[in-house]
């Protein structure tokens, strides 16, 4: 499919950029009642390679104050991290008072590429799945508003951009090395996916996954579900209506009924 081509449901330019406004209107007035009422917002972006992080990411923060609001996305540990308690090094990029941040992938890659790729023990991946329900739990007591998205993409969709990333000069600082592997091990990815969901889906911390293989619906939807899930002085709910066939709650059901992508 040309980068021109419209999936069929997908909105004509003219209403995404229309849609794209108002829910941006709709942040501003988030971030507004944060820094008033010194709230602490964290949002988990997580999903394979090419599943548009990036993209999402960017519209979510660009008209965002850049003084509160802050996007982490962490490269390979030092040995120094290597050696520390697992999560030390995510929780210096937390958010105070008053902050929204954002995790370009997290503590979670020890959940998929690192136990995918070998970069971790079968027992470091274990701790993992057991520890992160209770770290995240302590980050909800403690008051944080912590809400995590699996960006879900298909196989087919996912062998596309990655092409497009090979043959795209501009995109050349998204390749690596783990690209070559990404679709070889499409269905240990999934494995890994599927455990991470059952091991770390909890009422505190609950996942949402979202269809990404339209990137300018599932960036609409991303930006919905989030305002809908908050309160904020100047909500319009009318503007945050998700589409739940973009955006739903985690169930197994949708693992074994392949609605998630398999």
């Amino acid at each position: 499919m040309s980068k021109t081509a419209r999936r069929e449901g997908s909105p004509s330019p003219s209403e995404y950029k229309g849609t794209l406004y108002d829910l941006r209107v709709q942040l501003v007035k988030l971030q507004n009642h944060v820094i008033r009422h010194r709230l602490r917002i964290l949002i988990v972006l997580e999903g394979r390679d090419c599943a548009g992080k990036d993209g999402a990411i960017k519209r979510v923060v660009k008209n965002l104050s850049p003084r509160e609001t802050r996007v982490v996305a962490l490269g390979k540990p030092s040995n120094r991290e290597e050696s520390s308690w697992y999560f030390e090094r995510f929780v210096s990029h937390l958010p105070a008072g008053g902050e929204i941040v954002l995790f370009n992938r997290s503590w979670y890659n020890r959940a998929g590429v690192e136990f995918v790729m070998g970069f971790c023990t079968p027992e470091e991946h274990e701790s993992f799945l057991e520890d992160a329900p209770h770290f995240e739990q302590l980050l909800v007591r403690s008051g944080t508003t912590l809400r995590k998205y699996y960006l879900d993409i298909g196989k087919a969709e996912q062998r596309r951009r990655l092409a497009d990333r090979e043959s795209n000069p501009l995109k050349q600082w998204k390749v690596s090395p783990i690209d070559e592997v990404a679709v070889k091990n499409w269905d240990k990815y999934s494995e890994a996916r599927n455990e991470m969901f059952a091991r770390t889906h909890t009422s505190f911390a609950p996942w949402d996954v979202v269809r990404t293989d339209d990137k300018r619906v599932a960036r609409l939807n991303i930006m919905k579900a989030l305002l809908a899930s908050v309160d904020y002085k100047g909500k319009d709910d009318r503007l945050l209506v998700a589409d739940p066939e973009v955006v739903f709650r985690y169930d197994v059901a949708q693992v074994k009924d392949h609605r998630i992508a398999r």
